[in-house]
């Protein structure tokens, strides 16, 4: 089983366990496995929809790293220019966020309420490993964790 992990992978597994917490909430804990891990820039790519939230993550990771932000409507994307159509409706930019974090090669990127779909497209595109902090989902108010508790109701 050993053989299934690289060198990059036996660091994080590392950094998780030497920050391994129940003490501390998850942004608290992404903050300590940054930091054990050696990392000095963060990049937050976020669905619009969370932009103060994202606001306060910058000014509480700013404290130790440098941070970069990047929004879901990075490049003003026209659903015409990518996907065809008619459309002007601006679209999300998965890909354009991983890329301008790339660019600013940040060493730690943090996924916050992007689609399904776009959070994959980022992840793929994304040099840096990625940690999920929110996943969106409106009708339950970003936690899925209700979600599988509605699902197990129905079903």
């Amino acid at each position: 089983m050993k053989k299934l992990y690289n060198n990059v992978s036996l660091k994080l597994m590392q950094a998780a366990d030497d920050v391994s917490n129940y003490g501390v909430n998850r942004i608290e804990e992404i903050r300590n496995f940054a930091r054990a891990a050696g990392y000095k820039k963060i990049g937050i790519a976020n669905c619009i929809t969370f932009a103060q939230e994202t606001r306060v993550l910058e000014a509480f990771f700013s404290k130790d790293f440098e941070v970069y932000c990047v929004d879901c409507k990075y490049g003003r994307l026209s659903k015409q220019d990518l996907l065809g159509g008619n459309s002007r409706r601006i679209l999300c930019n998965p890909a354009g966020q991983a890329d301008f974090l790339n660019q600013n090669k940040t060493d730690l990127n943090i996924s916050v309420g992007l689609c399904v779909g776009h959070d994959m497209v980022f992840n793929q595109n994304s040099l840096a490993p990625v940690t999920s902090l929110f996943v969106k989902d409106f009708t339950n108010n970003h936690n899925s964790a209700a979600a599988v508790a509605e699902i197990r109701q129905r079903y």
